[in-house]
């Protein structure tokens, strides 16, 4: 068995996320994400077939940008079930932030699920 963790760092999303009324427009968000990725044994071949390619994640997010969502822990649990969504996904930590809600500090949440 190989293990590896996969990352996708501070994708920045335009979403509808929040409770308050200003929130009703799209606001920047920082998507952070790392997945404990299990395969077989150690990798034969330098070849994307041979891993997991992380396009459908960063593809699955840029989706999730046409939804509202009220709470970040709801977002997050979207984008957990997104990558658990490969079988070869074990683990995954989802990080969000809003970085423009106040002047001097950016707010976030962040889970952990597994399998």
């Amino acid at each position: 068995m190989a293990e590896f963790t996969t990352i996708l760092d501070s994708l920045s999303v335009m979403i509808r996320l929040g409770i308050h009324p200003h929130e009703v427009e799209p606001q920047r968000v920082v998507v952070s994400i790392e997945m404990t990725v299990v395969y077989p044994g150690p990798l034969t071949e330098d070849a994307i077939e041979q891993v997991l390619d992380y396009d459908f994640v960063r593809s699955g997010v840029l989706a999730l940008t046409e939804r509202k969502f009220a709470l970040q822990e709801t977002l997050c649990e979207a984008i957990a079930a997104l990558c658990l969504g490969d079988a070869r996904v074990r683990r995954v930590k989802v990080r969000t932030m809003k970085t423009d809600v106040y002047p001097d500090a950016a707010v976030g949440c962040e889970i952990v699920r597994g399998r």
